[in-house]
């Protein structure tokens, strides 16, 4: 069977820090996504296979980190609760998702190929101190 090898790729993660907090990556922004879809973070949570609590504490950690909150929880029941993005969640999710893509485009170019041009297709093995 012949081994496949993939080719070599580029992954960019970009982190917006606020203090030593992550206020948004592409978790968060993930999180955000499943948030506005399903309208409350246990709906969400379960969407992104997360636990509620780790869910929760991702947007208590956004909600501190920005200037407005961007999700307001309304406490109850199915029609009567829930979780939605505010103007401002509305907002940093789609300047966030536009830099993401500006990054992605800007990192497509003639620095990249060089780079790529000189990366193995796979790690050689490690070597055995003697």
């Amino acid at each position: 069977m012949p081994i496949m090898v993939s080719a070599p790729t580029l992954k960019l993660k970009l982190q917006l820090l606020c203090g030593e907090e992550i206020a948004m990556g592409p978790g968060k922004a993930d999180l955000l996504d499943a948030i506005a879809a399903h309208g409350s973070i246990s709906a969400a949570a379960r969407a992104m296979d997360m636990s509620y609590r780790r869910a929760w504490l991702l947007v208590d950690a956004m909600n501190r980190c920005w200037v407005s909150p961007l999700v307001e929880t309304s406490p109850g029941r199915a029609k009567s609760g829930g979780a939605r993005l505010t103007p401002a969640g509305v907002r940093a999710l789609a300047d966030y998702r536009s830099l993401q893509a500006g990054v992605a485009d800007a990192a497509g170019g003639p620095l990249l190929a060089a780079l790529l041009a000189n990366l193995a297709d796979e790690p050689r093995p490690r070597a055995v101190p003697e």
